[in-house]
């Protein structure tokens, strides 16, 4: 695809692109919103270098032309002159998000996208990497994809604290706040996307078990899916630099944050824009089990 007002510049074969020409800290007309939209849906991660002018104000206005904001996040506190933005300063913590995940899938509304600033990037180290479900799913022999097609998944934010052995004690209390309130949340395998229509794999780090199957069968069948959203032809690797920013489509990719930088700092605000509830190929659904997240979405009135 073209746009007249960018140019767009594909950086890897099945997903991501650079989006070249624009001021994100500028009003952009509704006709440039439209079009990173269509880029965004096709591309499911876009990538804008040299944003050295956007601050929190201006990524959060940014980002409400795409919809409506989440809070920071269901459980983790938000910068206090920000609620919108979550703050990820890894040089005051050991605590990384080096997981294949999707953002807040734990909650029956994950985000539509998430939009990521970077503020401070070490000089070696700290790539992220995403990943395309679509094409993941789209590479699935046919017998896999009609098992895939039939599944469903409970995600949590619960942690499994079998893992949770001599962790650092900053780690530990990330943790006690992460999961301060339980969500869990029943998705299909296989997601409708919204706007595409296409068919992407809905998994990643936050499930915990397939429905109707033992903890076993689950981790078995899970591991041979998301190897399939891993594969390097799915993949596109972002090298960061400061004033950069990253937009991308919740809804059909995953991504890793790559934890190889050690104790050199790393700075980056998230903002993340409600989404709606995710829809099986049956036409079902998504359902709360546990937790609500009407006020991270924005459901309820909101006490001032």
């Amino acid at each position: 695809m073209s746009s007249q007002y960018f140019d767009i510049k594909p950086i890897a074969g099945r997903i991501g692109a650079k989006i070249i020409g624009l001021d994100l800290s500028t009003r952009l007309s509704d006709e440039i919103i439209s079009d990173i939209r269509k880029t965004l849906v096709k591309y499911k991660v876009i990538f804008f270098r040299n944003q050295h002018q956007l601050d929190a104000d201006g990524q959060v206005a940014f980002a409400r032309r795409f919809g409506e904001l989440t809070t920071a996040h269901p459980t983790v506190p938000s910068l206090p002159e920000n609620p919108e933005v979550l703050d990820l300063n890894y040089g005051r913590t050991t605590s990384r998000a080096n997981n294949w995940h999707t953002d807040v899938t734990f909650v029956d509304r994950p985000p539509l996208g998430s939009i990521l600033r970077s503020l401070v990037i070490p000089p070696s180290g700290g790539d992220t990497i995403w990943a395309n479900s679509v094409t993941a799913y789209q590479d699935l022999p046919t017998h896999l994809r009609n098992l895939a097609d039939q599944l469903w998944a409970v995600h949590s934010n619960a942690y499994d604290y079998a893992t949770g052995f001599d962790l650092p004690e900053d780690v530990k209390a990330y943790r006690a706040v992460f999961t301060s309130t339980v969500y869990e949340t029943l998705h299909p395998v296989v997601r409708i996307h919204p706007e595409s229509g296409e068919r992407g794999l809905f998994i990643g780090g936050f499930v915990r078990q397939l429905r109707g199957l033992s903890t076993t069968e689950s981790d078995d069948i899970l591991r041979l899916l998301q190897a399939y959203v891993t594969r390097p032809e799915n993949t596109v690797r972002w090298r960061w630099q400061v004033g950069d920013v990253a937009f991308w489509d919740n809804r059909a990719t995953q991504h890793y944050a790559i934890a190889d930088y050690g104790d050199q700092p790393r700075h980056v605000q998230r903002v993340t824009i409600v989404g709606d509830v995710p829809v099986g190929i049956d036409g079902k659904q998504s359902e709360a089990i546990k937790g609500d997240s009407s006020i991270y979405n924005k459901r309820v009135a909101v006490a001032a």
